[in-house]
């Protein structure tokens, strides 16, 4: 993989990721950019003990540009785009509307009893963009291109981890208008974040307690194990890794991807598992798409990393693994999240979750 670092016409950085040693990026961006004002703020919720960010200059950023407009596009045939080269396998550059930007600052408590706190939205977030081809999708893909993109996600939670005040990194990509998406272009985002999360949080105080109550033992691992030994949700089972839908699935379809060894993070993984894990993945993304029909759209999805820095004490004890998920959950019909949901975070899920690992068994590549 060779990589090449370069700065948009406004400053950001653009970080070219090659298959081939050769390849030479030096294209220069020629649009007349001012640089991008920024005005994240995180505030903290007393109640339930977790930071919110505040970010009012995104309300302007790019919504669904006609495919002739993609900015995630190589620049081409006069189109100038953020993307300066004319082609290119993997690109990743600074979001121009970052939810998170800049160097971290000390909270500030306001308000009565001080109760208001608040600090800058430090930070950095990215723009991965896993092919030149705009009407392409991760799932079509080659195992070398996928190869690529995770040596990319592995080289960005490394340089992002070094900044100043990250707390975690967090690797995702949202597929389809469904999920919220406003760019076509087949495209992931990174998100350096100030503060551990409070999903991040809360699994590691249940891995905590899970220690404590059995004498040492390790939450993730005995999740991985009870699910291999219970058989009936695993989806798909590699020599370094499974894929299975979890016990208590929030979401229709949801396929867990887990490492049979624990690391905490991309960086700990070694050279068998990273090689194993494309063909892996790019299947579970096709049985994603065949899961309503020939006749369906391709489906919407998110899907997450989940992992932790050095700056996590308890890092050790957390198992690096990815979350797939629709919310589609029968042919034409979407699960949105409603009262339950949104107002007491208790999810309904009208699809078993062994009727669904069994859907995606049935979904096979020949």
């Amino acid at each position: 993989m060779k990589k090449t670092s370069n700065r948009l016409a406004d400053g950001r950085e653009i970080v070219y990721y090659d298959t081939r040693d050769d390849a030479v990026r030096d294209a220069v961006d020629r649009r007349p950019l001012d640089r991008p004002a920024t005005s994240s703020e995180i505030r903290y919720d007393p109640l339930l003990s977790e930071w919110t960010a505040v970010t009012a200059h995104r309300q302007g950023r790019t919504y669904h540009p006609p495919a002739d407009e993609c900015p995630l596009c190589p620049s081409r045939d006069g189109r100038l785009s953020e993307i300066p080269e004319p082609d290119y396998d993997v690109a990743v550059f600074e979001n121009r509307f970052p939810s998170f930007s800049g160097g971290p600052g000390p909270a500030v408590a306001g308000g009565p009893h001080g109760l208001f706190a608040a600090a800058p939205g430090a930070g950095r977030c990215e723009v991965v963009c896993f092919t030149s081809d705009h009407d392409a999708s991760f799932a079509a893909l080659t195992e070398e291109q996928a190869r690529l993109v995770l040596d990319v996600w592995t080289d960005r939670t490394a340089e992002l981890s070094r900044l100043d005040g990250v707390r975690q990194v967090f690797c995702f990509e949202n597929r389809g208008r469904e999920i919220g998406v406003t760019l076509g272009h087949p495209h992931g985002q990174i998100y350096a974040y100030p503060f551990t999360t409070p999903r991040t949080e809360r699994m590691l105080r249940s891995a905590a307690a899970h220690r404590d109550r059995t004498g040492g033992r390790n939450l993730f691992d005995d999740v991985l194990g009870a699910e291999l030994a219970d058989g009936r949700r695993i989806v798909l089972e590699g020599e370094h890794w499974v894929a299975f839908v979890p016990h208590a699935a929030h979401w229709p379809y949801e396929v867990h991807l887990y490492p049979r060894r624990r690391v905490p993070d991309l960086l700990g993984l070694e050279e068998a598992e990273r090689a194993e894990f494309p063909g892996m993945y790019l299947e579970v993304l096709r049985r994603f798409d065949r899961v309503f029909g020939p006749d369906e759209p391709p489906t919407p999805y998110i899907a997450a990393w989940h992992q932790v820095t050095d700056e996590v004490p308890e890092r050790a004890e957390f198992a690096l693994h990815l979350e797939l998920f629709t919310i589609r959950r029968t042919s034409g019909k979407l699960k949105f999240l409603a009262g339950s949901e949104s107002g007491m975070n208790v999810f309904i899920n009208d699809v078993p979750p062994e009727a669904a690992a069994e859907r995606l068994r049935e979904v096979a590549s020949e």
